[in-house]
């Protein structure tokens, strides 16, 4: 039997897993692949230059690899990439790239992306991640792994993200936010260390402790950004338990192109 429901319509140039299944009145376009156990909704639109991983599931409504909504395109094939284990509930709007940046937009593996969520072209989503309702990502934004964006968060265009950070309900992010930072309000500030999520994914006492001393250092000790990456350097070669966790947030404030959140 097909899985493919009656109503749906799907382009004969798109190429479809045979364990794909598509549900009533969705569309797909020429140029999407998707891989195996994906699941697409009812109502879904997936079109453009689209790649989709394998075990996906998409709720009803959600608009997938539309044109970037940038005045700027000008019509070129420009790409938007999903990969594997993906839940993407109702009303997302996932945008493909610009030949201006990257030409893609990515989402990551194993993302949990709440109703209303809008991931504008060029950006870069790691895994893990999860974005709670009306969740909106202006483009060339970079998110990294593990990050967690409470409901009707804003992120403004190209900021970046460092893995493992919490972005609090209802806050307006204009700034870059380093690894492992819990932020909120509007403008955003921070509040400390995503400690609880560390917590949760496994992380030492010991590697804690070195990420709330970088923290500190960064942000309490009066020290200068240059000032602070070079106390974060003697840390990490002093805490060899943290060092890892310690030169990710020291490295980020050297990729840093719109200031840190501080």
């Amino acid at each position: 039997m097909s899985k493919i429901h009656a109503t749906a319509i799907v382009d004969p140039k798109a190429e479809l897993d045979s364990s794909v299944e598509v549900g009533p009145y969705s569309v797909i376009g020429p140029y999407v692949r998707i891989g195996s156990g994906t699941v697409v909704g009812p109502h879904v639109v997936i079109e453009g230059h689209t790649s989709i991983g394998s075990d996906n599931k998409f709720f009803q409504f959600s608009s997938i690899g539309a044109a970037p909504q940038d005045k700027k395109w000008s019509g070129e094939p420009t790409r938007l990439s999903i990969g594997d284990r993906n839940t993407i509930r109702e009303f997302c709007t996932f945008n493909t790239g610009t030949v201006q940046d990257k030409g893609v937009t990515t989402l990551g593996h194993d993302n949990w992306i709440s109703a209303y969520v809008h991931l504008a072209h060029d950006c870069t989503v790691g895994s893990n991640t999860i974005f709670s309702n009306n969740a909106q990502i202006a483009g060339h934004v970079e998110i990294g792994d593990w990050v967690i964006m409470s409901g009707f968060a804003n992120v403004h265009q190209f900021c970046k993200i460092g893995a493992h950070a919490f972005v609090g309900m209802s806050t307006s992010l204009t700034q870059d936010v380093p690894p492992f930072v819990l932020l909120n309000g509007n403008p955003a500030q921070a509040h400390g260390v995503n400690i609880e999520g560390l917590k949760r994914r496994g992380f030492t006492r010991e590697q804690i402790n070195g990420i709330r001393t970088a923290y500190k250092l960064i942000y309490r000790s009066g020290l200068t950004l240059e000032e602070a990456k070079a106390a974060l350097l003697a840390e990490e070669q002093s805490t060899p338990a943290a060092a890892e966790q310690i030169r990710s947030m020291r490295e980020f404030l050297n990729v840093a192109t719109r200031g840190i959140v501080r």
